[in-house]
């Protein structure tokens, strides 16, 4: 969950990205912003240099401006953004910032995150069948997160929020096990 200072600049963010006439696509600013974050990740030595003190911040500002042009420049807003978080020295928690703009911004547009958990990789029609069933299921548009597990064993878990739908072998085994142990299921 992030706090309560990444929310703020996530919040900040999404409402300039969201309002009428903005020259940035809600989807785009979102890859932008995971790029960028992407790029600190990558580099404890650039992660020590942004979070240096010692280091002015126009420097700081010129590395990033150097870094996100080899990666294809991103828009004036994004980058903008990155260098308010070096200036007010945010910059080590970019990934909440980013995950709590993700958030908002599916929030805005109406969709909602599911989690699905697979034993292996989803064929590709079967993720779309899956989103629409979760869709019927919670009357509300789905955004889908897959990912892999093989100690599910087989089937799949979707988790929407705090409801999880456990359809997975493994669920089926521990079911199974309480019934067999008397236990309520």
């Amino acid at each position: 969950m992030a706090s309560a200072v990444a929310n703020r600049y996530a919040r900040a963010l999404v409402d300039v990205v969201m309002t009428p006439g903005s020259p940035l696509k809600p989807e785009d600013a979102v890859a932008q912003l995971g790029a960028v974050d992407a790029i600190v990740q990558e580099s404890a030595e650039l992660r020590n240099a942004l979070l240096t003190p010692a280091i002015q911040n126009s420097r700081k500002r010129a590395v990033m401006a150097k870094l996100l042009e080899e990666a294809g420049g991103g828009s004036p807003l994004i980058r903008n953004f990155t260098y308010v978080l070096i200036d007010h020295r945010r910059i080590a928690i970019l990934g909440e910032i980013r995950e709590a703009f993700e958030l908002q911004v599916e929030e805005r547009l109406g969709l909602v995150r599911a989690e699905v958990t697979s034993a292996a990789a989803l064929e590709a029609g079967v993720g779309a069948r899956m989103e629409t069933e979760l869709s019927r299921l919670t009357g509300k548009r789905m955004r889908l997160r897959f990912d892999v597990d093989p100690a599910l064993l087989g089937g799949v878990v979707a988790r929407i929020g705090s409801t999880v739908y456990d359809g997975s072998v493994r669920g089926e085994l521990r079911q199974l096990a309480k019934k067999l142990a008397g236990q309520p299921g």
